[in-house]
């Protein structure tokens, strides 16, 4: 069976994760009979808002800890060592990831991005593992992968900040319904805007669902090709 892990970048879309896109990842994978590993960066948050009035406050919370609300407790720490282990990542998307992963939501295309969330996006992609972005999450990718030579077909939906942004960092943004997915064959990656839009959540699950089936058909292509390659070198000998 294949595991994928699902990264959170806290709890709640305004500081964290957003709870609707990283439940409906786990719901999908789960449908599909696909195992998952909740992972999170064990940092503290860029701040924590009040869901309520959306202000900050002056609480300190960390990303790890928050995930775990998420998670039900089933959680572990990011580390580059994961990637032995997993089939597929995915990362939900929230402001968690444009605040935690990175401050593009205070910095924009000049952001800088944790080390640990960088080199892990990078050596997954390098491995040739699929990866699923949701919502802002592309940006993060993109903004990781900037400097080298690749340049990932992406989608945050609509043309926007945003999306000028994975444009700036080297990737190519591609116009997406939220409904829908963008995949990238050559580099394994699949995207979904989600709520990017302002939609419902029955919308942002087709989405999110055609994302999980794309990174399942992902598994499974590269799983028959390792077959494949196998079975020559056994018969070559």
């Amino acid at each position: 069976m294949p595991k994928v892990g699902v990264v959170l970048s806290g709890c709640g879309f305004l500081d964290g994760a957003e709870i609707y896109e990283a439940t409906l990842t786990l719901l999908c994978l789960d449908r599909r009979g696909i195992s998952y590993q909740c992972l999170a960066p064990d940092v503290e948050q860029l701040h924590v808002v009040n869901h309520v009035t959306k202000e900050a406050t002056s609480e300190k919370r960390n990303v790890l800890t928050e995930a775990a609300r998420i998670a039900r407790g089933r959680i572990e720490p990011l580390e580059i060592g994961w990637l032995d282990r997993l089939d597929a990542v995915i990362f939900p998307g929230g402001f968690g990831a444009a605040k935690n992963y990175c401050d593009f939501a205070l910095k924009g295309a000049a952001c800088k991005i944790n080390p640990l969330v960088e080199s892990f996006m990078r050596k997954a992609v390098e491995r040739q593992l699929p990866i699923g972005a949701i919502c802002i999450a592309p940006v993060v990718l993109a903004r990781a992968l900037k400097g080298l030579d690749m340049h990932p077909r992406l989608t945050v939906g609509a043309l926007s900040d945003a999306a000028r942004a994975i444009d700036e960092f080297g990737g190519r943004h591609v116009v997406c319904p939220v409904t829908e997915c963008v995949v990238d064959h050559e580099l394994n990656i699949v995207s979904t805007p989600a709520f990017m839009y302002d939609a419902r959540i029955s919308e942002v699950e087709q989405g999110v669902d055609k994302l999980v089936d794309q990174i399942a058909a992902l598994i499974n292509a590269i799983c028959h090709s390792e077959v494949a390659q196998k079975l020559r070198v056994d018969q070559q000998h």
